[in-house]
């Protein structure tokens, strides 16, 4: 297993496809993009079902949410889905995605074996979507967000991030919209992990920010702890259920105890942390010929040095050198 010196247990596995986006949303990128991975490091469609092969079968692995930059930038997406639905043991699928695309592509995903989806939308407000993304595709979010509900990944989830001065005053439409639309919520705290290096602690929205804002129009009850297990996410029964809305306090409220995840890069890199410094290079031993068990006696001695946390609670914290684009949610 990827187990760490403080008990912990990675069985949840997220895989970057990309670096690349087609949105420029402000929190991550700068408008004009950044210098994207040249093709040869990008690990092959081969590779990356390997990886995930030696993941599941060797590691314990039982999760796998491919991720990006936007994952369905990448021309081979479905087919590896495919190819990691037949795996066996069969882990879980998801994907992270703005969702751009995933009208075209929802129907085909679900029948390669795509179990859900998570789609990023920060606002309704198509003029908002435009200040925050610099694109004009809010249209094309809401109709990838009813393909994946019609097309049966569910639950769909969406990813909110409020930021000051732009959608701060939306929570409460946003829950409301979302229960009408059969979506399950999840508010996340910005995380210092912007290209630009700009993120402020101060004058960010929190987790109490945002609940505050939510209970001026729903009674909300915290959901029991236990269920809540290694998700991210806290949870709240909206006015007594069956609908729920979760947060993702990250810099506030860590959950780093609890983690089970590691981290696999478009490049090949392990991460056992998204605010690592550090990364441990398994594309050099996949491609130098070292096989499956040399390979996951690398990923473990990569996951057994994870630190205790992720640090954002120190004064000292540097942000990593890769943003959240290079190195996938």
């Amino acid at each position: 297993m990827l187990v760490d010196t403080y008990g912990r247990v990675a069985t949840d596995l997220r895989v970057s496809l990309t670096d690349r986006c087609n949105l420029r949303c402000t929190y991550c990128m700068p408008e004009e993009g950044l210098k994207w991975l040249a093709k040869p490091d990008l690990l092959t469609d081969d590779e990356i079902v390997r990886m995930v092969r030696i993941a599941t079968s060797l590691l314990g692995v039982t999760e796998v949410r491919f991720t990006g930059g936007e994952p369905l930038l990448r021309p081979g997406l479905t087919g590896i889905v495919e190819r990691c639905a037949a795996l066996d043991p069969r882990p879980r699928l998801s994907l992270t995605t703005n969702g751009i695309g995933l009208a075209r592509t929802a129907t085909a995903l679900r029948t390669a074996g795509l179990d859900r989806v998570n789609v990023s939308l920060d606002t309704l407000r198509p003029e908002v979507f435009h200040r925050l993304t610099r694109r004009d595709r809010h249209r094309d979010v809401l109709s990838g967000l009813a393909a994946a509900r019609d097309a049966g990944l569910t639950p769909v989830k969406i990813n909110t991030v409020l930021m000051p001065g732009l959608n701060d005053d939306e929570a409460p439409e946003l829950l409301a919209w979302a229960i009408a639309e059969g979506y399950e919520l999840r508010f996340i705290e910005q995380m210092p992990l912007d290209a630009q290096h700009g993120w402020k602690r101060d004058g960010m929205i929190t987790a109490a920010d945002v609940l505050r804002s939510l209970r001026t129009r729903f009674d909300l009850t915290p959901e029991d702890r236990e269920r809540r297990g290694a998700a991210p996410a806290e949870r709240w029964v909206v006015d007594g259920g069956p609908h729920r809305v979760g947060v993702i306090a990250s810099v506030t409220r860590p959950f780093c105890a609890a983690c089970d995840r590691t981290r696999l890069t478009a490049d090949g890199q392990v991460r056992d942390c998204l605010f690592a410094r550090d990364e441990s290079d398994l594309r050099g031993a996949l491609r130098s010929g070292a096989d499956d068990q040399e390979i996951a006696a690398l990923w473990r001695r990569a996951m057994w040095g994870k630190k205790a946390g992720s640090g954002l609670d120190d004064p000292a914290f540097l942000q990593p050198d890769r943003p959240m684009s290079a190195i996938g949610g």
